[in-house]
């Protein structure tokens, strides 16, 4: 069991350096969340979600990935899995078939028009991500920026339960 130290007064629970970092962290990924994916959908017309849908269906490859594991790695639940795929194959950017070795299992593949949309839209948002996110910061300073946020990421996908 870990130790606890109490935090003997407001001032210094509100100003506690590690409580200040991680409010900082959850405000800037919301933040950038929501201006990236405003300058997405106005650019493209495809919702930010749709997008993650496209990049994880997209990095799957060739065999497609089952919809469970698209709601491990967008956090969602099976069912906010299944209604995510659901408007993708409504916009006809994936498809979604029974596994030749479980037919319990759906998987989902890019369509065509997904692959176009999954091109086009990349471009779009790494500009928009280059322009706004990435020059706040001193060029020297990327690499490690980005290494460390694929330590917290990767760090955050180990220790999460399965989706429901």
């Amino acid at each position: 069991m870990s130790s606890v130290t109490v935090i003997p007064s407001v001032r210094e629970a509100v100003s506690d350096p590690r409580i200040l970092l991680f409010g900082r962290l959850l405000g800037a990924a919301n933040g950038w969340e929501h201006l990236l994916a405003k300058a997405l959908q106005d650019e493209t017309g495809l919702e930010h979600t749709l997008f993650e849908l496209l990049v994880v269906v997209g990095r799957a490859g060739p065999d497609g990935i089952a919809v469970r594991d698209i709601a491990q790695a967008r956090v969602l639940t099976s069912g906010g899995a299944t209604r995510l795929v659901q408007r993708g194959v409504q916009r006809g950017f994936v498809t979604r078939k029974p596994s030749t070795e479980d037919a319990r299992v759906q998987l989902v593949n890019l369509t065509e028009e997904g692959e176009r949309m999954l091109l086009h839209s990349s471009a779009v948002h790494a500009a928009n991500i280059e322009r706004t996110l990435l020059a706040v910061l001193p060029e020297e300073h990327r690499a490690a920026f980005a290494a460390s946020v694929e330590a917290l990421s990767k760090e955050a996908a180990r220790a999460l339960p399965i989706m429901p």
